[in-house]
Protein backbone atom coordinates (compact mmCIF):
# COMPACT_ATOMS: atom_id res chain seq x y z
CA UNK A 1 0.00 0.00 0.00
CA UNK A 2 1.13 3.56 0.19
CA UNK A 3 4.00 4.59 1.62
CA UNK A 4 4.23 8.19 3.46
CA UNK A 5 7.29 10.16 4.69
CA UNK A 6 6.91 12.93 6.82
CA UNK A 7 9.60 16.13 6.56
CA UNK A 8 9.86 19.59 8.03
CA UNK A 9 9.85 18.93 11.70
CA UNK A 10 12.57 20.78 14.13
CA UNK A 11 13.09 23.03 16.83
CA UNK A 12 11.44 26.28 17.30
CA UNK A 13 10.79 29.02 19.54
CA UNK A 14 7.46 29.55 20.84
CA UNK A 15 5.31 31.64 18.77
CA UNK A 16 7.58 30.51 15.97
CA UNK A 17 6.14 28.50 12.52
CA UNK A 18 7.01 25.26 10.82
CA UNK A 19 5.60 23.60 7.75
CA UNK A 20 5.70 19.89 7.58
CA UNK A 21 4.96 17.80 4.36
CA UNK A 22 4.09 14.36 3.68
CA UNK A 23 5.31 12.98 0.55
CA UNK A 24 3.27 9.57 -0.33
CA UNK A 25 4.05 6.72 -2.82
CA UNK A 26 1.11 5.14 -5.03
CA UNK A 27 -1.31 6.22 -7.40
CA UNK A 28 -4.48 6.37 -5.19
CA UNK A 29 -3.50 9.21 -2.91
CA UNK A 30 -6.05 11.67 -4.33
CA UNK A 31 -8.68 9.82 -3.22
CA UNK A 32 -7.54 9.38 0.40
CA UNK A 33 -8.98 11.34 3.33
CA UNK A 34 -5.54 12.00 4.98
CA UNK A 35 -4.77 13.02 8.26
CA UNK A 36 -2.39 14.58 11.30
CA UNK A 37 -1.82 12.72 14.53
CA UNK A 38 0.90 13.74 16.79
CA UNK A 39 2.22 12.29 20.13
CA UNK A 40 3.36 14.33 23.27
CA UNK A 41 5.98 12.69 25.70
CA UNK A 42 3.85 10.95 28.12
CA UNK A 43 0.35 12.08 26.54
CA UNK A 44 -2.22 9.97 24.17
CA UNK A 45 -2.05 10.15 20.35
CA UNK A 46 -4.13 13.04 18.98
CA UNK A 47 -5.46 13.95 16.31
CA UNK A 48 -4.52 17.26 15.05
CA UNK A 49 -6.75 17.32 11.93
CA UNK A 50 -8.13 15.51 8.61
CA UNK A 51 -8.23 16.33 5.18
CA UNK A 52 -10.35 14.41 2.62
CA UNK A 53 -9.73 14.38 -0.96
CA UNK A 54 -11.47 17.49 -1.70
CA UNK A 55 -8.87 19.32 0.85
CA UNK A 56 -12.31 20.26 3.12
CA UNK A 57 -10.74 19.98 6.72
CA UNK A 58 -11.73 19.35 10.24
CA UNK A 59 -8.77 20.70 13.35
CA UNK A 60 -8.94 20.33 17.00
CA UNK A 61 -9.85 22.40 18.66
CA UNK A 62 -5.93 22.87 20.28
CA UNK A 63 -4.72 23.74 16.91
CA UNK A 64 -7.97 25.76 14.86
CA UNK A 65 -6.71 28.83 13.93
CA UNK A 66 -3.32 28.52 14.33
CA UNK A 67 -2.69 25.14 12.14
CA UNK A 68 -3.62 24.77 8.41
CA UNK A 69 -3.20 21.46 6.59
CA UNK A 70 -3.22 21.62 2.61
CA UNK A 71 -2.38 19.24 -0.05
CA UNK A 72 -1.49 18.97 -3.39
CA UNK A 73 -2.59 16.01 -5.18
CA UNK A 74 -0.43 16.09 -8.09
CA UNK A 75 2.65 15.79 -6.22
CA UNK A 76 0.62 13.20 -3.60
CA UNK A 77 2.00 15.30 -0.86
CA UNK A 78 0.08 16.25 2.54
CA UNK A 79 1.33 19.87 4.07
CA UNK A 80 0.95 21.37 7.86
CA UNK A 81 1.70 24.59 8.30
CA UNK A 82 2.06 25.62 11.86
CA UNK A 83 2.25 29.03 13.37
CA UNK A 84 2.01 30.64 16.99
CA UNK A 85 3.70 27.37 17.96
CA UNK A 86 3.57 26.45 21.68
CA UNK A 87 5.69 24.30 23.90
CA UNK A 88 2.33 22.30 24.20
CA UNK A 89 2.55 21.55 20.23
CA UNK A 90 5.50 19.44 21.11
CA UNK A 91 5.10 15.75 19.74
CA UNK A 92 5.90 13.59 17.34
CA UNK A 93 3.94 14.25 14.01
CA UNK A 94 2.16 11.52 12.01
CA UNK A 95 1.13 11.06 8.39
CA UNK A 96 -2.07 8.60 8.75
CA UNK A 97 -3.96 7.88 5.12
CA UNK A 98 -4.63 4.73 2.83
CA UNK A 99 -4.02 2.41 5.57
CA UNK A 100 -0.49 3.85 6.16
CA UNK A 101 1.45 5.56 9.09
CA UNK A 102 4.95 7.73 8.45
CA UNK A 103 7.40 7.07 10.87
CA UNK A 104 6.73 10.46 12.08
CA UNK A 105 8.75 13.44 12.05
CA UNK A 106 9.85 15.82 15.75
CA UNK A 107 8.79 19.05 16.70
CA UNK A 108 9.98 20.69 19.30
CA UNK A 109 8.78 23.98 20.92
CA UNK A 110 11.28 25.81 23.11
CA UNK A 111 12.93 28.68 23.89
Amino acid sequence: QVQLVESGGGLVQPGGSLRLSCAASGSSFRFYTMAWYRQAPGEQRELVVTITSGSRTNYADSVKGRFTASRDNAKNTVYLQMNSLKPEDTAVYYCIGGRSWGPGTQVTVSS
